[in-house]
């Protein structure tokens, strides 16, 4: 027996004990991680509460299994199920080459407003990395994941479109870009920036993080990006003023007390502070583009993308590994599943069920720290065991006991 997830107006969820939860394996490794992910869910939900709750896991299908099945990489079906559960949870998938659309992942968070991607980066100890002190980044990124130059409005160049949007531009507002110009338009709104910093300072609330901080670039984009600063601040200051204070209106040590410092920085010196000084942020919010580049930068220097998670949340959400498909590995039963696992964290914690979520932490941390790792780490550790992808999950299964 398997019930539904549901969700108010206010975006609240109601978890059954048996909810349905739908998977996409994703292209290439997807499946091999997967298949480990799965064992590790659903080992830590048995192993947390004892056999009273359990997930009903439904295929749906996406990227290259979809092409095959229905002869569409995104199938209809597929968007409608993940309207009617909810919550789904997905493995990397392979944009199609030579037209079509441009980003099945982009697509999918188009299409159902996922407008907020959520990054947290952290370290675990003994993982290989390139910096001295990585324990000392622990950061959660916010990245608005609807607008901005991902929107997909551009031309190529010498197109009939691109022509005549360049030739009303030129003529219109004093402009010179040439004629033979690909162009494409950022588009930023008040409403998608305020959206996104209330979920920011919801979870800054919810986890007691004492400062906030917003990249952006609008020293030079001063009406999109810097737009987007503008509004991200005027959130905080007016529907959550008694909680939150500028950096800038800072005076003295007690006008911070008991409130989260809102700052902002930019954008490519956000990049140095967070190898010079990473321990003085917690919660990151930023457009787009700035947000893709900072959370892969973020998770080099805790090792790399095999141990970095993501979601995609709006009313719905999507869970996903960060990393691609890696295809000349598919079926070698080889490559860390680390980042489906913990996106399965965070999907265990936006259901209430953080007693799982903890377990698998806990699996992982243990099974890092006895060296008993899959080769994108084992080839860096000294004195490691080569895992199998598989192998690796059932030992972080073993260690949740």
């Amino acid at each position: 027996m398997s019930d539904k997830i549901t969700v108010n107006d206010k975006g609240v969820l109601t978890v059954p004990v048996n909810p349905v939860i739908c998977f996409i394996e994703g292209d290439g490794i997807g499946p091999d991680i997967w298949a480990a992910s799965r064992t590790v869910f659903d080992g830590a939900v048995h192993t947390a509460y004892r056999g009273t709750r359990q997930i009903a896991w439904k295929e749906i299908f996406a990227g290259e299994k979809a092409k095959t099945k229905t002869g569409n990489y995104l199938p209809d079906e597929t968007l409608e199920a993940i309207k009617e559960y909810i919550v789904a949870i997905k493995g990397p998938l392979t944009t199609p080459i030579g037209g079509g659309m441009r980003s099945l992942n982009v697509t999918l968070r188009q299409k159902l407003d996922l407008y907020a991607c959520v990054r947290p980066v952290r370290y675990f100890s003994g993982v290989p990395s390139p910096v001295k002190s990585p324990e000392k980044l622990d950061i959660i990124i916010f990245r608005e994941n609807t607008e901005d130059v991902y929107s997909g409005i551009e031309w190529e160049a010498n197109s009939l479109e691109a022509k005549k949007l360049i030739s009303f531009i030129n003529d219109n507002f004093s402009k010179t870009i040439p004629l033979e110009s690909g162009i494409g338009i950022k588009p930023m709104s008040e409403f998608g920036s305020r959206r996104l910093m209330k979920m920011a300072v919801e979870y800054a609330v919810k986890h007691g993080k004492k400062s906030i901080t917003i990249v952006h670039k609008g020293n030079i984009m001063k009406f999109t990006e810097g737009a987007f600063a503008k509004w991200c601040y005027k959130e905080a200051g007016e529907n959550f003023k008694d909680i939150t204070i500028k950096e800038s209106d800072i005076k003295g040590p007690k006008d911070s007390e008991g409130k989260i410092i809102i700052k902002d920085r930019i954008a490519d010196a956000m990049f140095q502070q967070l190898l010079l000084r990473p321990d003085e942020y917690e919660v990151i919010v930023t457009p787009n583009l700035n947000g893709d580049y900072l959370s892969d930068a973020a998770a080099a220097q805790v090792g790399g993308l095999g141990l970095a998670p993501g979601a995609n949340i709006g009313k719905y959400a999507v869970f996903e590994a960060t990393h691609g498909t890696a295809p000349k590995y598919a079926g070698l039963d080889k490559v860390n599943p680390g980042s489906v696992m913990l996106s399965g964290v965070m999907m265990l914690e936006h259901l209430g069920w953080d007693e799982a979520a903890k377990l698998i932490i806990k699996g992982i941390e243990k099974t890092i720290d006895q060296k008993y790792v899959t080769y994108d780490l084992e080839r860096q550790m000294k004195g490691a065991t080569l895992a199998k992808c598989s192998e690796f999950g059932k030992r972080i299964v073993e260690n949740m006991k």
